[in-house]
């Protein structure tokens, strides 16, 4: 009797391990489905703005310069790392943890999703306007064609936004789930960047003390 009580507790443990794993990779996963969506946000907005300006400089051509500027300053931009995305995707372990391939599948049409966005709109836009000059000239700026890529981002946005809000239901993760996941994400890199911050402050005082040491040797010359 003890030792089925025994086996039967530690598969209850097991069980409860996995499924607290499981729901930590989710998580995890969401949380950077989050980010980039957000900054892909970000950039869809941008580009609007930087449309809006066109038309600010069509109708007022003496605001070129100014309107110029803000233009370069609204440059779509969406910056992450493939960290997360490396872990799920390569790691047979982790997939089977998670055990939902339909998820499996999803997500990594939302990652091929975000490299597309940030190649095809991002990157793209940047070289045209940075390395190849598009819009230096008024002439110029008027004639940059922000429309296409305007068309093009929304559609990805949206398609994103479908394969994150998939995601959620298919996990039954909810957005208090992810906000809370988020403080508690914030409060780990708060601590991560006091290490940094002591670390910093560290090499500051050993600097100082060697710049003394100098300046008490240069006085015994």
């Amino acid at each position: 009797m003890s030792i089925a009580l025994t086996f039967g507790t530690a598969a209850v443990i097991d069980h409860t391990k996995k499924q607290n794993e499981k729901r930590e990779i989710v998580m995890m996963v969401m949380y950077d489905m989050y980010n980039s969506l957000k900054a892909v946000e970000e950039s869809d907005a941008n580009i609007r703005k930087s449309m809006e300006l066109q038309l600010q400089i069509a109708e007022d051509t003496s605001s070129f310069q100014e309107k110029y500027i803000m233009m370069v300053l609204n440059l779509p931009t969406i910056e992450y790392t493939e960290t997360i995305e490396r872990i799920f995707s390569s790691n047979i372990e982790t997939i089977n943890t998670v055990g939902n391939v339909f998820f499996t599948e999803k997500v990594a049409e939302f990652y091929n999703l975000r490299q597309s966005y940030k190649k095809n709109i991002c990157d793209s836009v940047y070289n045209r306007i940075i390395r190849n000059n598009a819009i230096s000239t008024l002439e110029d700026l008027l004639g940059f064609n922000y429309y296409t890529d305007a068309i093009m981002s929304n559609s990805l946005m949206w398609d994103m936004r479908r394969l994150y809000g998939l995601c959620q239901q298919m996990m039954n993760v909810t957005d208090e789930e992810i906000e809370t996941y988020i403080k508690k994400r914030e409060t780990i890199e708060e601590g991560v960047t006091d290490v940094r911050e002591s670390k910093l402050s560290a090499m500051d005082e050993l600097k100082e003390i060697s710049m003394k040491i100098n300046t008490a040797r240069e006085k015994l010359q």
